[in-house]
């Protein structure tokens, strides 16, 4: 009975259709085609220009100078959140004002990131301050900052920080769309006992809706950017930049270890971050994604569009110009806190990049031959 009644209703479902079909060819209209899906791409370009907010800058990043401030949170439960859905927990960070006077401010924290999650004893974190617990202190205006931290208890990981906040430094030389970093001697203590558990070197990295201010744009949620969606000149300093370091660890498109500012103009700025995977790092961690043409996390392959080639030129110019302040970074008072060793290989390593941009010939055969079509 009930496969009859099935059955039934399918002949009528038919009978509906067709007449239909009839009814449209006795009209003279032609049955509607369905739409056609729309891309990521088309997404982005449908948002319209974005209408960028107003925030003030956070006094964090007025200077470079290392800041010594104490964290205290319940480490032992922070470091059991080892996944994405991670609620955010109750701590403290205090620090010395000018009077001598400890400065301590509310915050919540909370896990993040992919690798280092589920690699590091102690996960990288993110930083909510309310603005009533921050305002008249150096964490007023901070939003909601990462905090990278020392991941595993050890002088060699310590180094890895040190080197990758050199990177967003070098960045910031190169181009205005980049992120701000604080280094900090961060004590790592336990709401629980009440001990510091570990003091090392970490630094918080500025709230991208900081950097889109600059730029006078919003941070845009949309994936799917391609070349044609990006504007040429950032692009060529972001993605030379990527190259300068050895990273292939990125995707602008996939919003991967990469962010899309939004201008009203209708431009789009791509923004790095995230660097430990890069071969200036050369951590003994990171590798390289198997769909790479390099194998190893210290050759450098380059990815920017080819499209964009005639921004190139004014990039390197750039990258040219700021080679002397990029090197002085690693003899002021941050880079001397790098093993002596690390930082010749690193030069030596920047060196390497110099040579391969050094002839229009050189960069033909080093980066455009396996620029993104």
């Amino acid at each position: 009975m009930l496969h009859m009644m099935r059955s039934i209703r399918a002949a009528a479902l038919l009978l509906i259709v067709s007449a239909s079909a009839v009814e449209a060819q006795d009209s003279g209209k032609k049955p509607k085609k369905p739409k056609e899906a729309k891309t990521a791409a088309d997404s982005l370009k449908d948002a319209g220009p974005p209408k960028p907010g107003k925030m003030p800058a956070p006094p964090m990043f007025a200077s470079e100078k290392p800041l010594e401030l104490t964290l205290t949170t319940n480490i032992k439960q922070i470091k059991k959140d080892k996944n994405a859905a991670a609620p955010w927990r109750s701590g403290t960070i205090s620090y010395a004002g000018e009077d001598g006077k400890t400065i301590t401010v509310p915050v919540r924290v909370k896990t993040r990131g992919i690798w280092r999650l589920k690699h590091c004893d102690y996960p990288p974190i993110r930083i909510k301050v309310a603005d009533k617990a921050g305002k008249g202190t150096l964490l007023e205006d901070l939003d909601e900052p990462k905090l990278v931290t020392y991941c595993r208890n050890l002088d060699s990981y310590e180094q890895y920080v040190l080197q990758e906040a050199q990177l967003y430094r070098i960045n910031r030389l190169v181009t205005d769309v980049s992120h701000k970093v604080r280094l900090l001697r961060l004590s790592y203590t336990d709401s629980a006992s009440g001990k510091v558990e570990v003091t090392r070197y970490s630094f918080l990295i500025e709230d991208p809706a900081q950097v889109a201010q600059r730029a006078n744009g919003t941070i845009l949620e949309q994936k799917g950017a391609t070349a044609d969606d990006l504007d040429p000149d950032i692009s060529a300093l972001a993605f030379t930049f990527q190259y300068f370091i050895g990273n292939t660890d990125f995707d602008f498109a996939g919003l991967h270890n990469g962010e899309v500012i939004g201008l009203p103009d209708g431009r789009n700025l791509p923004v790095s971050y995230d660097f430990d995977f890069s071969g200036a790092i050369d951590a003994t961690y990171a590798g390289v994604d198997p769909k790479m043409k390099v194998t190893r996390v210290r050759d450098r392959q380059f990815r920017g569009y080819c499209s964009h080639e005639a921004a190139y030129p004014k990039a390197f110019e750039q990258f040219i110009a700021s080679k002397d302040a990029i090197y002085s970074l690693y003899r002021d008072e941050i880079g001397q806190l790098i093993s002596p060793g690390k930082v010749k290989s690193t030069l030596g390593y920047y060196d390497d990049f110099y040579e391969s941009i050094k002839t229009p010939k050189d960069v033909q055969r080093n980066l455009f031959s396996t620029c993104v079509k």
